[in-house]
């Protein structure tokens, strides 16, 4: 059984339909959700998609997806080793702080970072305690 850490990426992907990612993501949700697999997703990434939605969407609708995915994937606390490691990264390479924290989720947890957003993949070329599930 494989594990995996979820950026707001392929999670905004799969809310806007927009495939091949959506059929993916819905792929791992139904594994998650069977026992197959456990997907988490950091604190700050969740959040992220929450605002994102609710930019897109309204803040109702966004506060609906934040609970069913709360139900559904592990949410990973922001806790100090968590957030230097995801500065750390940041002040390393061109990735946004939130990409910071997704990466340093997936380190810290050696699961590989389910992404499309190239800006991780280039960073992951350099950072190889990064392992990375492709589905962009």
């Amino acid at each position: 059984m494989q594990d995996f850490v979820l950026d707001a990426w392929p999670v905004l992907e799969w809310l806007e339909a927009r495939q091949p990612v959506a059929e993916r993501m819905r792929r791992l949700l139904e594994a998650n959700d069977s026992h197959n697999c456990s997907l988490c997703i950091n604190i700050v990434n969740l959040g992220e998609v929450f605002y994102i939605a609710a930019k897109r969407r309204n803040l109702e609708e966004a506060g609906r997806i934040l609970e069913s995915l709360r139900r559904r994937v592990i949410t990973i606390s922001a806790d100090d080793e968590l957030v230097l490691l995801a500065a750390n990264l940041k002040a390393r390479h061109p990735i946004s702080y939130a990409d910071g924290f997704a990466a340093a989720t997936a380190i810290l947890q050696k699961m590989p970072l389910v992404t499309g957003d190239p800006e991780i993949r280039a960073m992951a070329a350099k950072e190889k305690s990064l392992k990375l599930e492709w589905i962009g």
